[in-house]
């Protein structure tokens, strides 16, 4: 693999956040905390897939995990304050998109 000059923060963060689906469940997250199965139902993202992305943003400290101690156990997936930092970010790619996209 070549090697580029670029910021290494950059690049590690345009290797997490391009991961496909990864902005789109952030996007979903952006509207307040959400179940697995609402979040799921959402987009067209598989259940393993879904859990992937959603370990690694847990990992990196963008998403948190929440387990209520409820019969039946639910769990809800929130932003974090570093994932609400993103939103900037989301809502400028997609006013692009609706300007330059059809």
């Amino acid at each position: 693999m070549k090697e580029t000059k670029l910021c290494p923060r950059l690049s590690k963060a345009m290797e997490l956040l391009g991961k496909r689906w990864t902005t789109l469940i952030l996007y979903q997250l952006l509207e307040g905390p959400h179940r697995f199965n609402e979040i799921e139902s959402a987009l067209p993202v598989s259940g393993r897939i879904l859990s992937e992305r959603l370990k690694e943003l847990e990992r990196e400290g963008i998403v948190e995990r929440k387990v209520y101690s409820e019969v039946p156990v639910r769990v809800e997936y929130s932003l974090t304050e570093k994932g609400v930092a993103l939103e900037g970010a989301i809502r400028e790619i997609e006013q692009w998109s609706q300007a330059w996209l059809k």
